[in-house]
C-alpha cells in the first residue's frame, strides 16, 4: 500500500508527541558565551554560511592546519576536498549495493534470536546493528565485533567529562585514553595491517591511500564510531517507541512503501533529534539576511527549537505528521542531520538501517513493547540516551 492510499492523520493543535522534550528542556544548553538561535531560517543560514567555522565539540583542541586533522573539524576548501573523497561510501548506490546487505543480514540474525527466546533488549539490538553497518563502511572488520562494540562503548567515557570536577576529569581522561588504546590495538591496528596488504572499498583503505598515520586513523575511527554507531542506536529505539505507542502510525508504517516509511522516520527524527545543539564561530562580520553577526561571535543553533519552528514546519509543530515535509516541500528530517557543508554524510545510511530493522521488527508475531526505555542525558554529546527497552513476541 502506498502513501496516497493511506488516510492523512487528523492533527490536534495542542498535541505534543515528543518524548524527550521535557528532559531536553532541563539539560540542553549552549557553550558559555554563545548566542542561541532557535529560528530554522536563521539557523540554516548560519550552517550554510562560508563565514562560519566549526565550534564546540572540542574543536578548539584541533588544528585545522594539520594535514591529518579530522574532516569533522575542517572548513573551506580542505573540508570540501576531504568530504568529496569519502562521499562515495554514503551514496544511495553504495547503500543499495553494499550496505543494505549488511543491514538485512544483521537484522535477520538479531531478530532470529528474539524470535527464539521471545524477548530482546532494543538498545542492545540496535547497537549491534549500528556497529555492524558502520564497521563495514569504515573497515573495522578484522576483529571480534561483539568485543569491539564493548570497547567502543568504553571509549565514550570521554563524553562524560563536561562539568566534572578537575580531579574526576583527569581520571576519566586517563581511563578514556586506556580504552582508546585498547580499541586501537584490538580493532583498528588489525584493520590497518590487513588493508596495507590489500586495499578494500572502505574508509580505512582510503585513509591509507591518503598517507594517514595510525594515530590519525584511530581518531577518524572514533569519530565515525560516535556518529555512525552511538547516535543511530538511540534513534532506532526512539523510533520504535513511537511506533509501539501509536497504533495508527505503526499500521501506516507496516503498510507503507519505502518512501512512506522513510517519511515517518524522518518526521519522528524531526521531533526527536539525537543531536540538540550545533556551534559555529563567525570569521568576520556577516549579514545573514535575517540577522547579522560580528567577527568572532559564537553561535549555538538549537536543533530542537528550529525543528519545531512553526514558521517553517507549519501547523501542529509538536505532532508527528508524516505528510508534513511533502506538504511544506521540505527535507523530512529538517535540521536533525545538520545542514550546509557539514550535514551528516551518513544520514541516508542511518535512516535506511533504521527502516530495515523496524520493518522486520514490527512484523514479528505478537510483537509488543513490554518495557519502555529509561531515558537519560549525555551532556558531552548533548543528546538523549535510551536504555533497557524490552520487546517480546510469540515464539510459536
Amino acid at each position: 500500500m502506498t502513501t496516497t492510499e493511506l488516510p492523512a492523520r487528523a492533527l490536534d493543535p495542542t498535541r505534543d508527541d515528543r518524548k524527550s522534550a521535557a528532559l531536553a528542556a532541563q539539560r540542553v544548553h549552549a557553550d558559555a558565551g554563545a548566542r542561541v538561535v532557535g529560528s530554522f531560517e536563521l539557523g540554516r543560514a548560519i550552517l550554510r554560511s562560508a563565514q562560519m567555522r566549526q565550534a564546540g565539540a572540542s574543536s578548539d583542541q584541533m588544528d585545522p592546519e594539520d594535514e591529518f586533522c579530522p574532516v569533522f573539524f575542517l572548513d573551506g576548501d580542505s573540508h570540501r576536498r576531504r568530504r568529496t573523497a569519502i562521499a562515495r561510501f554514503f551514496t544511495p548506490k553504495a547503500i543499495s549495493a553494499r550496505h543494505r546487505l549488511v543491514m538485512e543480514r544483521t537484522t535477520e540474525e538479531l531478530l532470529r534470536g528474539v524470535r527464539a527466546t521471545g524477548t530482546g533488549q532494543l538498545d542492545k539490538l540496535s547497537y549491534k546493528l549500528a556497529v555492524a553497518v558502520a564497521a563495514e563502511i569504515v573497515g573495522l572488520t578484522d576483529s571480534d565485533q561483539a568485543g569491539m562494540a564493548k570497547r567502543i562503548q568504553a571509549t565514550l567515557l570521554g563524553t562524560r567529562l563536561r562539568g566534572a570536577h578537575p580531579v574526576v576529569r583527569f581520571g576519566l581522561q586517563a581511563l578514556t585514553a586506556v580504552h582508546a588504546m585498547r580499541f586501537f590495538v584490538r580493532d583498528v591496528r588489525p584493520a590497518i595491517r590487513s588493508r596495507r596488504e590489500r586495499r578494500q572499498d572502505d574508509v580505512i583503505s582510503h585513509l591509507l591511500d591518503e598517507g594517514y598515520p595510525d594515530k590519525a586513523i584511530l581518531i577518524e575511527c572514533m569519530t565515525y564510531a560516535v556518529a555512525g554507531m552511538v547516535t543511530t542506536r538511540e534513534f532506532i529505539v526512539m523510533a520504535a517507541w513511537h511506533l509501539f505507542d501509536d497504533d495508527a502510525l505503526r499500521a501506516r508504517f507496516t503498510a507503507g512503501d519505502e518512501a512512506d516509511q522513510t517519511a515517518i522516520l524522518e518526521e519522528i527524527l524531526r521531533l526527536e533529534p539525537v543531536a540538540a545543539m550545533l556551534h559555529r564561530r563567525s570569521t568576520e562580520d556577516a549579514d545573514l539576511g535575517l540577522d547579522s553577526v560580528k567577527a568572532g561571535e559564537l553561535l549555538a543553533v538549537n536543533i530542537r527549537a528550529a525543528n519545531v519552528d512553526p514558521a517553517t514546519v507549519g501547523q501542529c509543530p509538536h505532532a508527528v505528521d508524516p505528510d508534513r515535509a511533502r506538504r511544506e516541500k521540505a527535507v523530512g528530517s529538517y535540521m536533525s542531520f545538520g545542514d550546509g557543508s557539514h550535514r551528516c554524510p551518513g544520514a541516508q545510511v542511518a535512516i535506511t538501517e533504521t527502516r530495515v530493522f523496524l520493518d522486520a521488527l514490527m512484523r514479528l508475531p505478537d510483537v509488543r513493547l513490554a518495557r519502555v526505555p529509561d531515558m537519560t542525558w549525555c551532556d558531552g554529546l548533548m543528546s538523549y540516551e535510551l536504555r533497557d527497552a524490552v520487546v517480546t513476541c510469540s515464539t510459536s
